[in-house]
């Protein structure tokens, strides 16, 4: 018989901080380059990965472009909403 060790249940305010999202909305000022910049630059994102999450933004208003503990997410929004975008964060 072969007997499975059970691993601790990690506390949930940990898997609770890697729920929160930050959610880039649509809006008709911004210049997609300056989208772009934006993520590359505030969400670490790849270029590729933030003219993606650009697209989907733009086409669906809406796009989830980081996820983490929520510390975190409320300066990338702070730093997103200074340089005209909006976002939100979302449990």
């Amino acid at each position: 018989m072969v007997v499975e060790e059970s691993k601790p249940i990690s506390g949930q305010k940990n898997k609770q901080k890697l729920q929160n999202q930050l959610v880039l909305l649509n809006d008709d000022v911004n210049s997609f380059d300056y989208v772009v910049e934006t993520l590359i630059e505030i969400c670490e994102h790849d270029p590729l990965q933030a003219e993606q999450c650009a697209w989907i933004t733009h086409h669906k208003g809406k796009c989830v472009v980081k996820q983490g503990e929520k510390r975190k997410l409320i300066s990338m929004r702070r730093s997103i909403i200074d340089r005209g975008l909006s976002a939100e964060i979302h449990n």
